[in-house]
């Protein structure tokens, strides 16, 4: 059987001698002078930069530095600082929140050169992601606003300066000075209220001052009955009268010069003292500086506040004023009109702070010193080598709030326990840095199955009496329809 025989020619190019001496030449020269341009390419950069190596090096300090500075920018609203000055353009500027309505605030800003106005009053909303990282904006605030609209007097609150100081009932910014003002009749001035009032005033640390408003409607005993005890509270009051002008000259001057909060329940007179506190033009210390809102006095805004009367049948205030708004002085300064409330929220007052809301604990624990109490987180409740005795007035208000406190921070360590997770969260992007994003609340955003719809549906039908007959349910196409799907 013949085999078959397979042959693999191999062909070779024939070159002449004088080309296969001359091609090996030409390759050798090309590689000498490949590695000649990479050994020039090599020595420019080392003597660039000297510490190259071959090894991977770290990141530079400039690297690193960059990347900090965009973690830092990258972080959403960062809060400003009172020095800081951001740049601003023509749709820019930055101004103080004057009023608060709603989902509207005016703020009082100054225009560009090109107006004739030095303050201008715009109608402005708060920018989406404050309201997300849950950063609010409270009358009294300095502001950033952007995308004003010059001739509708419009703009959109941006971001927000640091706060000295803040208060949450009623809720204002950069305060320098309490009133709490209360009434000695219609309606009636009630010891523990005062007491709700002043304790949530010490809490926040600012400064106060009690006024007593309507000192015409009782006589000079009574009067001097709650001088006398109100002293023993540690308090001076001051006792004042609209309608007979009494009282108002001292108001003035101990509020010239500085943002100051009224507060006190419904039906006091806080708006009718602020009204007349606003046109009292002869007091003794007018200033005579430049006011913030005198180039718009005539905005309608700024008018008059609205005054209430004292219902008849419960003897209390009606709720006349229903916003918080930041209004100018007669004699300098500046005093915020806020809605009357009956029960301070105390939210801000723990257990351990509570007793030093109270002047007569701290001038106890005072004339005490050098000893002190036993245990370092008395309640002074009758502990064992306590200082403070319960011989004082207030000491079942205290007694009292002490225990509502308590409840209130038992219920919340049940709901919320201890941790608390910020408003942002921040997620790694682009080359490392971090990337800040609000963090919203668990199934807020989330619509409601049509399953578990149909079900409670269901549920609630299956609450009626049997035998009333109301539903037919083997002929009903509605409730089949509804267990068809269920299914």
């Amino acid at each position: 059987m013949p085999i078959a025989s397979i042959s693999i020619l191999r062909h070779r190019t024939i070159i002449p001698t004088t080309a296969a001496t001359t091609l090996p030449t030409v390759a050798k020269l090309i590689r000498q002078i490949s590695t000649l341009r990479c050994f020039s390419v090599a020595a420019a950069k080392q003597q660039h930069n000297p510490n190259v190596s071959r090894k991977s090096q770290p990141p530079s300090k400039k690297l690193l530095r960059a990347k900090q500075t965009v973690k830092d920018y990258s972080s959403l609203a960062p809060v400003l600082s009172p020095e800081d000055k951001p740049p601003l353009s023509e749709s820019k500027s930055v101004g103080t929140v004057a009023a608060a309505q709603a989902n509207f605030m005016r703020v009082i800003v100054e225009p560009p050169r090109s107006f004739d106005e030095s303050k201008v009053e715009l109608l402005c909303v708060v920018k989406a992601v404050l309201k997300k990282i849950k950063r609010r904006v409270l009358v009294g605030d300095k502001v950033l606003v952007g995308s004003i609209d010059w001739v509708d007097r419009r703009g959109m609150i941006e971001n927000v300066y640091q706060r000295s100081s803040e208060i949450l009932d009623p809720p204002v910014a950069n305060v320098d000075h309490l009133l709490v003002l209360f009434s000695m009749d219609q309606p009636k001035l009630e010891p523990f209220a005062l007491t709700r009032f002043l304790i949530e005033a010490e809490s926040t640390g600012i400064p106060l001052t009690l006024a007593l408003n309507k000192s015409e409607l009782v006589d000079e005993e009574a009067m001097v009955a709650w001088k006398s005890r109100l002293h023993k509270w540690g308090y001076k009051p001051i006792f004042c009268s609209v309608e007979s002008k009494y009282g108002l000259d001292s108001l003035a001057f101990i509020l010239r010069d500085q943002t100051s909060v009224i507060v006190g329940p419904s039906g006091v007179g806080k708006s009718s003292l602020i009204n007349a506190l606003r046109n009292n033009h002869n007091a003794s210390d007018a200033a005579e500086g430049e006011n913030l809102f005198d180039p718009i006095l005539g905005s309608k805004w700024f008018e008059d506040q609205l005054v209430g009367q004292v219902s008849t049948r419960s003897g209390r205030g009606k709720h006349t004023t229903r916003n918080v708004s930041l209004l100018p002085l007669s004699a300098g300064g500046y005093l915020a009109d806020t809605p009357g409330f009956n029960q301070p929220s105390l939210m801000k007052v723990t257990k351990q702070s509570l007793a030093q809301a109270f002047p007569e604990i701290r001038q106890k624990l005072s004339d005490s010193e050098p000893a002190k109490c036993s245990f370092n987180d008395c309640l002074h409740l009758g502990e064992p080598g306590c200082i403070v005795k319960a011989d004082w007035e207030r000491y079942p208000y205290y007694f009292q709030l002490l225990d509502e406190i308590r409840i209130r921070e038992e219920f919340q360590l049940r709901t919320f326990g201890t941790k608390k997770e910020g408003d942002v969260r921040y997620k790694m992007g682009d080359k490392g840095v971090q990337q800040a994003e609000p963090r919203l609340e668990l199934k807020k955003h989330r619509r409601v199955s049509r399953k578990s719809m149909n079900q409670s549906l269901l549920d609630e039908l299956d609450e009626l009496d049997d035998d009333d007959n109301l539903l037919d349910e083997e002929n009903d196409p509605f409730l089949k329809a509804m267990r068809d799907e269920n299914k």
